[in-house]
């Protein structure tokens, strides 16, 4: 079964709640606090997302994915598909900035990876004609993911982790990838799939650090159906 928790970023202004206007691209920081042990479920796999959903609600994603079989692994994920595996690998205490970046003159996505510990970075871009791909981003969802192939529940997560400074971009020049800015969302509003009346995992500490949102994804319980918006207005 698949299972998601987690939180679409968004900016509050005054009384309205909404996505920002011509956003070119998303990021955030992943930090590895700690690792629980591999109790992923045989042929599962799970997801720490950084993903975006253009106009067409086409994902786009660039998550650390953790499987039955393995430590764990950045990967660039298009439309539910692998594109790419990065060469940089998870280790735990590094910090990993993530970027997705929709250069729509160009007709390509751009995924970028780097581990802000060692300054190792990886990059991979995917090809897409502009006539069949909608590159305006709607959405940007940060949280998890669950792929349960043997079971009908979500199980515990492989690492405790730290998610800050969620960010979207605005390019005011698309011909100059260079003038890209990113600015920090004020307002998470949770969502899961509903599937689920509770989730092995707790997303705690919710604050407004350096201008921009942080959180943490720890082990605990997280009951469906659950909706709060966790900060408050930053302006």
């Amino acid at each position: 079964m698949h299972f998601w928790l987690g939180s679409y970023c968004n900016v509050q202004n005054v009384d309205t709640l909404s996505y920002p206007t011509q956003v070119t691209a998303i990021s955030d920081i992943i930090t590895l606090v700690s690792d629980l042990g591999n109790n992923i479920p045989d042929k599962s796999w799970m997801l720490y997302l950084l993903e975006l959903f253009n106009a067409q609600q086409i994902p786009v994603e660039l998550n650390l994915i953790c499987s039955f079989n393995d430590d764990g692994k950045f990967h660039a994920i298009f439309g539910g598909v692998n594109q790419y595996e990065f060469k940089i690998k998870p280790i735990i205490g590094h910090s990993y900035l993530r970027q997705i970046i929709m250069e729509s003159v160009e007709q390509r996505i751009s995924y970028h990876l780097k581990d802000e510990t060692t300054g190792e970075t990886d990059s991979f871009t995917l090809q897409q004609n502009k006539n069949l791909f909608d590159f305006t981003i709607t959405k940007n969802f940060t949280g998890l993911e669950w792929h349960n192939k043997v079971g009908n529940t979500p199980y515990p997560i492989r690492y405790e982790v730290k998610i800050s400074h969620l960010a979207y971009g605005i390019n005011d020049n698309h011909s100059d990838l260079q003038s890209l800015t990113y600015f920090p969302y004020n307002q998470l509003l949770p969502d899961d799939e509903g599937l689920a009346r509770q989730y092995p995992v707790s997303l705690d500490n919710f604050e407004i650090k350096n201008g921009f949102i942080t959180y943490e994804i720890v082990d605990g319980k997280y009951n469906s159906g659950i909706i709060n918006r966790f900060l408050k207005p930053y302006l």
